[in-house]
Formats: structure tokens, sequence, C-alpha cells
């Protein structure tokens, strides 16, 4: 795969595949992680003398133009962390309407394009689209490794008619990830949680043939629970996975990799019963209480294992994250790992909206070494696949 960091590139004209589909509530972007991480591969392109052109996608706007989808929102906070006059605004894809702006930019300069998903083309990976779009520029750079899950116009379509490369923070993205899925520093600990065995079937299968151990929490704990005949009373389960729970347990034998679930819960009689929230040992849950979170002697447990543990890797919330007090353990955790990694070597990575609005609101981001904003295709990649967007770049050969 060829990278953007050991290319020495000026006066190109460069189209950038960039994640700008940041979170936004009453008007306001609430999280700007996405648009921190694009900044040293434009500055670099900037720095250069080149004429670099973003597209970007925002929601889900089907193909059709929407303005509640627009993109043009996002040039003042563009222009702002990049510290420049201006940032060029374009609503059309047209070669000519492209050519033209290319002509009146200067080098150095920066353009945002409108939604790529305005264009039913993208997420139809049409290859005349791609050839269209290519055919204005020199150079292609991909640095949303969050969206390169897809296999789109723009992540895929573009490289195979342009010299393609890694963004920076693609390249990062890659080298902590490997680091943690085939270079850990052992003993390591995965920590695995969410709402759905069934979305992590697949990280589960292939963490348990790398980790020593793995901690299951979340509502997804409550299926594993049940296959090991647990009653879990109201609680959300997956009685469709209830087999394919065992049997990661009895591969995780077979490897010799520990699986670590909740020996007590806390309990209510629904989300919104907060008068009412119990504490139970795993053994003793009521048939009408629904686990909302883990216990404080299951929190214990993992703070034990991650003290014996020179990597951990943590991907979803321990209880019903959303609502409080059912945050408590996964907050917990997140200030474990802070006090833990500010004693001893401790190599941590967490990645998912969730985990990493617990690790914010603890103050514990200093504590881990890579926090990934990729979604989609973090999972993806603890799954052990290689996304699109990756397989893509490592087959340019322009």
């Amino acid at each position: 795969m060829k990278e953007l960091k050991n290319l020495d590139c000026t006066n190109k004209r460069i189209i950038v595949r960039v994640d700008l589909n940041v979170p936004v509530f009453e008007d306001k972007i609430t999280d700007h992680s996405r648009i921190h991480a694009i900044i040293p591969t434009l500055k670099k392109l900037i720095k250069n003398k080149n004429k670099v052109f973003l597209i970007a996608h925002f929601g889900r706007p089907n193909g059709e133009v929407n303005k509640k989808y627009s993109t043009k929102f996002l040039c003042p906070e563009l222009k702002r962390l990049l510290n420049l006059k201006t940032i060029h605004f374009l609503d059309n894809y047209e070669n000519k309407i492209i050519e033209t702006r290319i002509s009146e930019m200067n080098l150095g300069e920066i353009c945002l394009l409108e939604n790529i998903r305005f264009n039913i083309e993208e997420e139809k990976n049409d290859l005349n689209f791609s050839k269209l779009l290519a055919s204005c520029f020199d150079i292609y750079i991909n640095d949303a490794f969050s969206a390169s899950h897809r296999n789109h116009a723009s992540i895929t379509g573009l490289t195979k008619y342009l010299p393609s490369y890694a963004g920076l923070s693609f390249s990062k993205e890659i080298e902590n990830l490997d680091k943690f899925l085939e270079n850990s520093n052992k003993p390591n600990l995965a920590i695995i949680g969410g709402s759905k065995v069934s979305t992590k079937i697949k990280v589960l299968e292939n963490l348990v043939e790398i980790f020593d151990s793995i901690v299951i929490g979340g509502a997804m704990a409550n299926t594993f629970l049940l296959s090991n005949n647990y009653n879990v009373g109201s609680s959300l389960v997956e009685n469709d996975f209830i087999n394919l729970s065992k049997e990661i347990q009895e591969k995780a034998k077979s490897k010799n990799c520990k699986i670590f679930l909740p020996i007590d819960v806390v309990c209510s009689k629904n989300l919104e019963d907060k008068e009412n929230i119990q504490s139970y040992s795993i053994n003793n849950v009521p048939s009408d209480q629904m686990i909302l979170d883990v216990g404080e002697k299951s929190t214990k447990l993992i703070s034990d294992e991650i003290s014996k543990s020179k990597s951990v890797l943590w991907n979803g919330p321990l209880g019903a994250f959303e609502y409080n007090p059912f945050d408590k353990s996964t907050i917990s955790v997140a200030n474990i790992i802070l006090d833990i990694s500010s004693k001893s070597e401790l190599d941590a990575l967490a990645g998912g909206g969730d985990t990493l609005a617990a690790i914010k609101k603890a103050q514990a981001n200093e504590a881990f070494n890579y926090l990934s904003t990729a979604g989609g295709a973090f999972l993806e990649w603890l799954e052990g696949n290689k996304s699109p967007g990756f397989i893509a770049l490592k087959e340019n050969r322009l």
C-alpha cells in the first residue's frame, strides 16, 4: 500500500476522500474528532502547494439532493482548524465545473465538494462516474478509514484510475489496529460489550484466537449467560445465537483464551424504572427483572484482569450506557484503565461511539495509545477482514 507519508507531491491536483460525517445536535457539531483526524494530511498537502479537493458524505440522502445533508456547513470549521483565509465549496460534480474551479484556485487552497452521496452513482460504485471524476485530478488519497468498509465509487472506484495513497490518519489507524491484533504485548485482554451478540459474533470468533482473555459485557452477555443456563429474567437476549455463544466459549477453551462473563448484575423492571434498582448475583436474577449493567463484583473482576494485562482492547459499553445510572460500570472501567496506565506500562486501544463517549466523560483519553472513530470499519478489522478501501489502495499500481 502506497502512503502519503512517503510521498513528496507538489503542484498537483489532488482529490482526497475524508470522513466528515460528524454528529450534529441543534445545528452544532458535538464531536470534532473526525475533522481533527484529517488535519495533518491536509496541512501537508497545503504546505506542498497542491490544489486539494475534498469528497465526503454526511447522513444518508439516498442518492438525492437534500439540503438537510449538505456538507457546506463544514466549511467554516475547516477554515478555522486549518487557519485558512478561504475554503472553496462546489455543489456540482460536472467535469467542466470542477476544471473551472481548479483553474480559479491558487496553489495551497482547498475546495470542499458537496455530499458525494447526493450522486446515486456513489453507493452503486459506478465506475463511469469514478472515471469522469478522476479525469480532473493527478492523485487520489483515501484518509477516510472509517468509511472504507464501503465498496463505493469514492472509496474503491477512484483507485482504478489514479495513483492512490493512504492518508496520514488512514495509515495511523491501520498501524495501531495491526499492533493490537498482530503484535500486542502479552498478556492481552479484550473487553467487548454492546447490545447484540449478532453484531459481534465474527469479532469474538477472531479475537479468541488472538487474546489471552476476553471480558464480555453489555446486553450481549445475557445471551452468553442464558447459554450457560443462567436465568436472565426479562433481559434482552438473542435466542437464535445461544448455540453460537456456546460454540465461541468452546473455541475459546481450545485456544486457551479465558472468557469472563458477569458474576453480578444491576437490574430494574425496565429502563425507565430508576426507583427500584437492585443488584443480584447472576445465580439469583428474578424473572421480572431486566439486567441493565454489570455489578460491582464484576467490575472488580475486570479491574483485576486489566491489572494483569499489558495490552487492552476495548469495544462496547458494559451496560445500558445511554441511561444513567446504568453507565456506572462503563465509566468505572475507563477510570480503571486510566489509573492502571498511570502506574504501569499498559497499551490501550478503544473504539466505538459509546466507548469513546465513556472515556471522554471519565476524562481518561490520555490512558489510551489510540482512540478509533472508525465505527463499522473498526469492527470489520477486529473481525480479521481487510476493508474494501484498504484492498483497493493495496492493489493500486498506477
